[in-house]
């Protein structure tokens, strides 16, 4: 299973890491994902969505 949110579809992004050197090492920024019971289901959706969502319910 992917690490990507199962609402919006977003995964990570890819970020360089810079050493004492300024060499470029390439890596992942993940999302911040949640588990989410929503309508008897389980997802996992990023804080974005899970954001828009109390938004709209409110």
């Amino acid at each position: 299973m992917a690490r990507s949110c199962e609402k919006c579809g977003r995964s990570y992004h890819k970020a360089a890491s810079r050493s004492h050197s300024n060499i470029k090492t390439l890596r992942r920024q993940e999302l911040n994902l949640q588990s989410k019971k929503i309508g008897g289901k389980r997802w996992r959706i990023c804080t974005r969505c899970l954001k828009t969502l109390t938004k709209v319910a409110a």
